[in-house]
């Protein structure tokens, strides 16, 4: 396949703006134009075989109805050399760092509000505040275990960070799919050392559940809590249940007993739970405590975890740190808790809720991405340049009535990569979300989940509304030219 045709209008991750490919990309490309178009598209079609033979797939809701598809795999990796990835790693376990301080110190003394770091009114109308949280000290005083951190590169090559997932994150499965599918596809360009491991993830994820167990004497009995099937994740907790090597469960499968402890439901009698690995979403996880008719949930799993007698991740409240406009405040946070300069910068943003930054959006809705503080998955977004005027007015009531809820930032040009289509290679914008686990220390993944966007000319990579993915290599460059 030909590349001299390739051109992008922002930064590209593998061919740079004068046709050449990165360094870390230019044993990847060199291989890829080797290949003709039928050789290429043999390879695209035994990737989409093996993802459909592997059940890889994600659920859309539309129409009250829930479709399984196949997520999209592109077979061009995102490439990105490692030591860049060495200062993006550092930045993101100084964002863990000080967003775990942020909950801790939210659900107990509140300094950094006393202090006038974080004003008290938009903690006062956070959604994701938990009040029957105030008072706990979770093991290890870590709140948040598991993040995705969505990751965006600008049109000057900067990178930046979009958003902190920190309630139920999702995505690691296909990170570690893609990986798989890549092996099988392209073998060859996994004979040296150059493209780093990613996985080792299950075993890391283990680990970091089980320095929670109350009962650290003893081998720790773990559970994953799915919402099961019609859960559009339920893929995923399939996945690492089997690659952790343990139980899947739903609500009705535990209990909690008289002695506030968590139990099993087994053939062999009631068994005591140590780690719930919950993918429910708090107000559906202990109907003693918030949805009163939940039956997603285990009733009194909320006791049993005031009570220390089981360890839940993540834990309950730590969505008050996952909002797009606490977001905005991360770096105050890293100077406040950690006395240091952030490592990796945000995406600027404007804050809805003060009066000056909404005066600013009001005026500027047809250049800024306008987003609910709350959402997920690409909804609920305004993507003000390719807005209609229509669009603009009804976000601009949605403002006036809830200016605590919205935040803008500036329409990023975002970096791109190839995918192979029928024309040959063509660019496309994509993001990164890394994975960070948080136990005694932090531990983030070689790389992460890239998605991508497969339409031409769009912004929006979200599974959901019609992404795709590719495997990301993080490249040592002295194992290249080894």
């Amino acid at each position: 396949m030909d590349w001299s045709h390739y051109r992008s209008h922002t930064f590209d991750e593998l061919i740079d703006a004068d046709g050449q490919a990165r360094p870390a990309a230019r044993r990847l490309v060199d291989y890829l134009g080797s290949l003709d178009a039928a050789e290429l598209e043999r390879r695209r079609q035994a990737a989409d075989l093996l993802a459909r033979q592997q059940g890889i797939t994600f659920t859309v809701y539309s129409d009250g109805g829930n479709v399984d598809r196949t997520l999209p795999f592109d077979l061009v990796p995102r490439v990105i050399d490692r030591r860049e990835w060495q200062r993006t790693e550092a930045g993101l376990r100084q964002r863990m760092q000080a967003l775990n301080l942020f909950i801790g110190d939210i659900y107990g003394a509140q300094r950094i509000v006393r202090d006038g770091v974080f004003p008290a009114e938009l903690l006062a109308a956070s959604v994701n505040f938990r009040q029957q949280c105030i008072g706990i000290a979770p093991p290890l005083g870590v709140w948040a275990h598991i993040c995705g951190s969505d990751l965006v590169r600008d049109a000057d090559g900067t990178l930046y960070a979009l958003e902190d997932n920190l309630r139920i994150p999702s995505g690691v499965s296909y990170m570690l799919e893609n990986r798989a599918l890549a092996k099988r596809v392209f073998p060859e360009l996994f004979q040296t050392g150059a493209i780093l491991p990613v996985d080792d993830y299950p075993h890391q994820l283990y680990d970091t559940l089980a320095a929670l167990s109350p009962r650290p004497g003893d081998s720790p009995v773990i559970v994953l809590l799915t919402p099961g099937m019609y859960n559009s994740a339920y893929f995923e907790h399939m996945y690492l249940a089997r690659a952790m090597g343990v139980e899947l469960v739903e609500g009705s499968d535990l209990f909690v007993a008289e002695d506030d402890c968590t139990y099993m439901r087994t053939v062999y009698g009631p068994r005591r739970v140590d780690v719930v690995y919950r993918r429910v979403d708090d107000l559906f996880l202990d109907p003693e405590v918030f949805h009163p008719h939940s039956t997603l949930g285990v009733r009194g799993i909320i006791r049993s975890w005031r009570a220390g007698k089981v360890a839940l991740a993540n834990a309950p409240g730590a969505g008050v740190a996952d909002d797009k406009v606490v977001f905005a405040y991360v770096p105050k946070m890293i100077r406040y808790y950690l006395g240091q300069e952030p490592l990796l910068p945000n995406v600027p943003s404007y804050l809805c809720h003060d009066p000056a930054d909404r005066a600013y959006v009001l005026d500027h809705l047809d250049q800024l991405v306008v987003k609910p503080a709350n959402e997920s998955g690409g909804y609920g977004m305004l993507i003000g340049p390719r807005s209609t005027a229509a669009e603009r007015e009804t976000f601009r009531g949605l403002i006036q009535a809830d200016p605590r809820n919205y935040v803008a930032q500036p329409t990023l040009s975002l970096s791109t990569a190839p995918i192979v289509t029928e024309a040959g290679f063509s660019p496309r914008h994509l993001d990164l979300r890394p994975f960070v686990l948080s136990r005694q220390d932090i531990h983030v993944t070689t790389g992460g989940l890239t998605r991508v966007a497969m339409s031409e000319g769009s912004l929006v990579v979200n599974s959901s509304q019609g992404g795709g993915a590719k495997d990301t290599w993080v490249v040592d460059m002295d194992e290249e030219g080894a």
